[in-house]
């Protein structure tokens, strides 16, 4: 065997060597764990090795396939009520008279005051803090009154900016909720706002979608101190303080399980919320049964949080969740970093309302158009039946192209194998999932291998019967071959590459299966394939003067 081919032989031996340990390797082991000997040579630990290395998609290993659509008018709905409040703040401390500040739709604030002299006034206090270039504006005289209007496309931009916030805080609150290989993606016509979810192996998707639907918006707010039993008692005390102030309902636990319950007026705008965590987890509680939610702060909060806590002690504040006031305490001394929110929550109410105040809170409710589960039986079938289909297809390949071309045949068959082994390895390396129509795309690449041959094999053919000798027919057909086998894969590569740029999860699979195989099979139909018949050839030390082709 001369250097050439011994050298490409090491290659091949090595490559191939790699990709099984790839595959085999117990390279998904928890951190920490202990990699021995066992791992990789007991068949049993080999086998879930290979499990844990080849990642399955939901249509083989079961789970939840969810279509959600953000009600974005909400978002700006909640926008425009905040502008309001907050524009009667600005009015107030820059000493502008006005009668009312109205939230009249979503995208459109009135403002009403007694002088059409300050319209230009109030326009630029509101564009303190609302966009000029968004909002735009038209005066009355009879009344005097001002009105700001969400633009067309400024209206457009935040509807986009909303579902793309929530398609963020849903992947955040998937990733910490624990569910392996999740995907999630906007899908439809950008004006739909929809976003798919698709949760392998996930065994209770209701959790899951009560989790995605939760909007815990935390609050800590001032307080009065004083506890009305019913609404009614409370918005009369609220008296001329109610443009500042609100009524909001309490409730919480206590340790022995009774609940307590009532009202308290509390200031609309918070201290804090929930944009100032730094973090929130589940804590079980020392005192008591049950757990409770303990929260630090960023450094920003933890100032603000600190100048208010240390100028109003003995003053009261809430803990305000969603709108409903959690708990009341005083401040007894200046606070910074930290506090917590109680409630005799059970271990895991703690540990999601923790993941929910971590991921923030969805800019507008999600509804679910479209829900699919696929059992974990159903894709063992698929599965079953993949193998199935693939095993069939690989044996007829192989029984033809041994009937067809012979002891060349072989050379086929062990490019074929090794073409298998190096795309497993390859959706393993690159964390690749498996899907139904991936299976598809490894029956498709047995096709395309065996077609690779069928185009060298041919063209041998023809050399051999114009007259030349072995050699120099071997090389002219796989130099005359290659550039039709380049040009063949490369614009199957395009197309997988516009699938996998503009499908979804299970057509993302099939592109990504497609793209691995056929960059495998150029390896092995002309490097592989080649090596072989240069050993056959040259095998002895002298060269063949024919082959069985």
């Amino acid at each position: 065997m001369n250097k050439n081919i011994r050298t490409r032989f090491i290659v091949i031996a090595a490559l191939t060597l790699a990709c099984i340990f790839i595959l085999l390797g117990p390279w998904h082991k928890p951190k920490g764990a202990v990699r021995t000997a066992g791992d990789f040579f007991k068949p049993s630990k080999l086998k879930q090795n290979l499990a844990e290395n080849i990642k399955l998609g939901l249509d083989l290993r079961g789970g939840t396939h969810l279509v959600m659509q953000v009600q974005v008018d909400e978002a700006i709905e909640r926008l425009t009520v905040n502008n309001v409040e907050k524009g009667k703040e600005e009015l107030k401390k820059a000493g502008i008279q006005f009668t009312d500040v109205k939230y009249t739709a979503p995208g459109l604030i009135v403002v009403e005051n007694p002088n059409t002299a300050d319209h230009e006034k109030i326009k630029e206090k509101f564009y303190t803090f609302i966009p000029s270039d968004g909002w735009d504006t038209s005066t009355s005289s009879s009344p005097s009154s001002i009105t700001f209007k969400l633009s067309t496309r400024y209206a457009d931009q935040l509807r986009k900016e909303a579902t793309e916030q929530a398609k963020a805080i849903i992947e955040q609150r998937i990733d910490q909720f624990g569910v392996a290989e999740p995907t999630v993606q906007l899908t439809g016509r950008e004006e739909d706002h929809r976003i798919l979810l698709q949760m392998p192996g996930v065994d209770n998707p209701e959790r899951v979608k009560d989790l995605l639907k939760t909007d815990a918006r935390l609050e800590i707010r001032a307080a009065n101190g004083q506890k009305f039993d019913t609404v009614e008692q409370a918005t009369a005390a609220l008296g001329a303080d109610a443009s500042s102030k609100e009524v909001l309902p309490y409730k919480e636990k206590n340790a022995d399980g009774t609940t307590q319950t009532g009202f308290y007026i509390v200031d609309k705008a918070a201290v804090i919320d929930g944009g100032d965590l730094r973090e929130a987890r589940g804590v079980p509680n020392q005192q008591g049964f049950g757990y409770y939610v303990a929260f630090s702060l960023k450094p920003g909060g933890s100032e603000k949080f600190g100048t208010w806590t240390e100028n109003n002690i003995n003053n009261y504040l809430a803990v305000v969740l969603s709108g409903e006031i959690r708990s009341v305490a005083v401040v007894r001394n200046k606070i910074t970093d930290s506090g917590q929110i109680e409630g005799n929550f059970t271990q895991q109410q703690a540990e999601d309302l923790g993941l929910v105040l971590r991921s923030g809170a969805l800019p507008a409710r999600v509804v679910y158009i479209e829900e699919r589960t696929v059992g974990p039986s159903l894709g063992a079938d698929s599965i079953r039946q993949g193998i199935v289909a693939s095993i069939v297809g690989l044996g007829l390949v192989i029984v033809f192209m041994l009937i067809y071309y012979k002891m060349s045949g072989v050379n086929a068959v062990v490019a074929l194998i090794l073409n298998l082994v190096i795309l497993l390895a390859g959706l393993a390396m690159f964390g690749a999932t498996l899907t139904l129509p991936g299976i598809a795309g490894v029956i498709l690449l047995i096709g395309m291998a065996v077609d690779s041959n069928v185009l060298i094999f041919e063209r041998i053919r023809e050399e051999l019967e114009a007259g030349k000798i072995v050699s120099s027919a071997v090389d002219t057909g796989f130099n005359k071959a290659l550039v039709t086998i380049i040009d063949t894969h490369v614009t199957t590569i395009v197309s997988a590459a516009f699938l996998y740029i503009f499908g979804t999860g299970s057509i993302r699979g099939f592109a990504v299966t497609l793209t691995i195989g056929l960059l495998a099979n150029l390896f092995t139909a002309v490097y592989v394939s080649r090596s072989m018949f240069m050993w056959v050839i040259n095998r002895g030390g002298r060269k063949a003067e024919t082959i069985s082709i």
